[in-house]
């Protein structure tokens, strides 16, 4: 049999009732300790009183005066009535030294001996007692009256101590109905407070929120997408791992806000922006991220939710699927160009011209061979060889001529195992294709009468040369063309994404390139060739990697 719940379910109503009975407490404690103070400050008062009274008895001359006469009683009782109506205390008794009263609320008690004590009194001392007399247990003063240096009676005042109380339960009653409104006003507060927390918690108790925060850390640190909470004032609410390793943030990001991340402009323009982003593409310093940014609003704007996804492996692949794809397009035109010289050679020997057949094929084959030779002979790392080769072809194919600089040499395992293949992919090819598009359109302008360099005024030769080689322990790739080059109010933009020559859905390249060299803790810079085109120069330190990556405009 399972016992009712002596709490409410809700985290709310728990506290609810905590606080209802913390509120009954305070309350009740307070009460009682005004209730206690109450009833002493009243006997405080009431002694007070009452020794103000028999003092002032005690030294009225005409009380002296009275005790001369033969009946006192007849000149006392009827003075001690009047005070005793005009201060409002129970009793005013004065007696002789022997204790026999002189007066008394109750003329039958006149004449009988006083109900206390009176041994200090005569000692000359006024003190305080509470003693239970004719009239009940009272709280009173007994003085002596002084005739020159005797004492020829004594006074005492008193209230009753039922007096005492009923003026207490007096204020009782007005402080239990303070104490009343105190209690059902922190009660309203209190149902006030914790009916908006019930709406704030959906009603869950401690053990349903603490299961709910154990959930929701294991899912931030689980979850491989990087997730991002800005609040209503652009400020960071919550990062997860995955979300600061993608955006290259310290620990200490959480409270600040996204313009001072020191993140590349238009990542920070879409995190600000208060219209959602879908899908966005965006470049860091290292990575390739899709962003995708969701306002949350209820009422009013509340903040942001985002959503980033790492596209950097995706994107190096799509990069080496295209360089596939170019060398397959290269291999299936140097397929048919072999294809067609081969049914020359064999028409010339069919025409019986043999010597002019042998000359043809040899001639094809030495110029086939020559930029072979010279690549394998200069590089000995097989990805940047096969890299150049498949270029060569291409550019071959678009009616550029791609040329190996004379003083290329990089030796078999000068480059370390920490230098990515796909990075060197990524830097090269990318350089090398941007060259041959410049080159190519210069030439087609120069044949079409278009303007060219004022460098290469009377030729059209498209020319792209590539420098491979390692020094000083950093290696150095350097792409130059003949193209239009760069001019200097875009220099400092070349490197940014979507900046582009070549219409839209382009311009992804160069900055790719600075996010490998980045990677590897190298330099690139931008210049002017010998011919009048770009010259981009790489440098790649071959041991360690540098602090940060630098990209100088020349």
């Amino acid at each position: 049999m399972r016992l009712p719940r002596t709490l409410p379910r809700s985290l709310a109503g728990q506290l609810f009732a905590m606080q209802a009975l913390l509120v009954a407490a305070v309350v009740a404690g307070c009460a009682f300790f005004a209730y206690a103070s109450g009833r002493a400050q009243a006997e405080e008062t009431a002694a007070r009183q009452v020794r103000a009274a028999a003092l002032a008895m005690a030294g009225s001359p005409s009380v002296r005066e009275a005790i001369r006469t033969p009946d006192p009683s007849a000149v006392l009782q009827p003075y001690a009535e009047r005070v005793r109506a005009d201060t409002g205390i129970a009793f005013v008794t004065i007696m002789d030294p022997a204790g026999v009263r002189w007066t008394h609320p109750d003329p039958s008690q006149i004449g009988r001996s006083f109900i206390g004590h009176t041994e200090r009194a005569l000692r000359g001392e006024t003190f305080e007692e509470t003693y239970t007399g004719t009239l009940g247990p009272s709280i009173r003063v007994v003085t002596p009256i002084r005739d020159g240096g005797r004492i020829v009676g004594l006074v005492s005042a008193g209230i009753t101590v039922e007096r005492v109380s009923t003026q207490v339960r007096e204020q009782l009653g007005a402080l239990g109905t303070a104490a009343g409104a105190a209690l059902a006003l922190g009660a309203l507060g209190t149902y006030v407070v914790n009916a908006r927390l019930r709406r704030h918690t959906h009603g869950m108790n401690a053990g349903e929120l603490s299961r709910m925060h154990t959930y929701h850390e294991a899912t931030l640190h689980a979850v491989r997408e990087g997730l991002l909470m800005l609040d209503g004032r652009r400020r960071v609410a919550l990062i997860n791992d995955a979300g600061r390793e993608l955006l290259g943030l310290a620990p200490g990001s959480v409270g600040r806000r996204v313009d001072e991340l020191a993140l590349p402009a238009p990542l920070t323009g879409a995190l600000l922006a208060s219209e959602p982003r879908v899908d966005e593409v965006h470049l860091t310093a290292d990575r390739v991220i899709v962003v995708n940014t969701s306002p949350v609003v209820g009422g009013e704007r509340r903040g942001t939710v985002v959503t980033l996804r790492d596209h950097t492996e995706l994107q190096a692949l799509s990069g080496e699927l295209d360089s596939e794809r170019g060398f397959t397009q290269a291999l299936r035109s140097q397929a048919h160009e072999a294809a067609n010289r081969l049914h020359t050679v064999v028409s010339l020997i069919e025409l019986g011209r043999v010597d002019e057949a042998v000359e043809f094929a040899t001639a094809e084959l030495e110029l086939a061979q020559v930029l072979t030779d010279r690549v394998v002979g200069a590089v000995a790392e097989p990805v940047l060889a096969a890299l150049l080769l498949g270029k060569a072809a291409q550019a071959n194919e678009r009616g550029v001529e791609l040329a190996l600089a004379e003083d290329s040499l990089i030796d078999d395992g000068a480059l370390p195992r920490s230098l990515a293949p796909r990075d060197l992919v990524t830097i090269l090819g990318n350089l090398i294709d941007n060259a041959v598009d410049a080159a190519a359109e210069t030439a087609t302008g120069a044949a079409s009468g278009g303007p060219v360099p004022a460098q290469r005024t009377g030729t059209a030769r498209a020319l792209v040369t590539v420098t491979a080689l390692t020094e000083a322990d950093e290696l150095l790739l350097r792409v130059a063309d003949t193209g239009s080059g760069i001019g200097p109010d875009d220099a400092d933009e070349v490197f940014r994404r979507g900046w582009t020559t070549h219409g839209t859905g382009r311009g992804l390249g160069l900055a790719l390139v600075r996010q490998a060299v980045h990677r590897n803790g190298g330099t690139v810079t931008l210049g002017t060739a010998p011919g009048g085109g770009a010259e981009f120069t790489v440098r790649l330190p071959l041991m360690g990697r540098a602090a940060e990556t630098e990209v100088v405009t020349a």
